[in-house]
């Protein structure tokens, strides 16, 4: 049986703004959490930068996820 709809690879790179934006923001806000036992609170920026990179693994690893929801929903 061959898969139909979209690759893996494809549901990645469309839901990658949404998994670096939520990467970035939980950077943020976890920066602030830790502020309250003197850790450094982080600029906007550079967590937006941080997100960026934790983005890639988070994304992917959601997009195989939900492309073994499609083969499932397709059996």
């Amino acid at each position: 049986m061959t898969r139909a709809g979209w690759s893996t690879r494809k549901i990645a790179l469309v839901l990658y703004p949404f998994g670096a934006g939520a990467a970035a923001i939980n950077v943020f806000f976890a920066a602030l959490i830790f502020s309250w036992v003197g850790g450094p609170i982080i600029s906007a920026s550079l967590s937006i930068l941080i997100g960026v990179g934790l983005g890639i693994p988070a994304t992917w690893y959601f997009a195989k996820h939900i492309r073994h929801l499609m083969d499932v929903a397709d059996k």
